[in-house]
């Protein structure tokens, strides 16, 4: 595959990554009014200062490769929906908890892949700065995955 495709991949992925921060930029105050565990409540504040970094390394990206179409994010859009409708139909506080975290994991998951992905893309065709920004993006995505899944065994009791 010819260094031109590659870089229309990125273009594309690098929008639809945008779009993608627009909609957890906008679910996140919701989801954190919802919370209810303080320790919950910290994880999502520190959640969203991680995605502002990520929203910033995402227009650095954007500046590196030129200019990127307009994409909606539909699976992200989709998952956030879902945490919609998980917090909505919540029996209670813990269960209402232990949904935040499980929807926030998928979307987690969405991340660690498509910085992954977009590290390796970049890589390919000497986008240096993004591939290690999109590298640095997927180690603090992890990071908030396992810290997810420790709170949400702490919450369980």
């Amino acid at each position: 595959m010819a260094d031109e495709a590659i870089r229309n991949l990125v273009s594309q992925g690098l929008a639809a990554m945008k779009s993608g921060s627009q909609i957890a930029e906008r679910a996140t105050g919701e989801i954190q009014n919802d919370a209810k565990h303080p320790d919950l409540k910290a994880a999502l504040q520190q959640g969203n200062e991680t995605s502002k970094q990520w929203s910033a390394r995402i227009d650095r990206a954007i500046g590196e490769a030129g200019d990127v179409p307009q994409i909606e994010n539909q699976i992200l859009q989709a998952h956030y929906d879902v945490s919609k409708e998980i917090r909505r139909d919540a029996k209670d506080d813990q269960s209402r908890d232990l949904g935040i975290i499980a929807a926030g994991q998928m979307a987690l998951h969405y991340w660690i892949a498509v910085f992954g992905t977009m590290k390796t893309y970049a890589s390919k065709v000497g986008m240096t700065q993004t591939a290690q920004e999109m590298q640095a993006s997927v180690e603090e995505a992890k990071a908030a995955d396992e810290q997810h899944t420790q709170l949400a065994r702490k919450i369980l009791g």
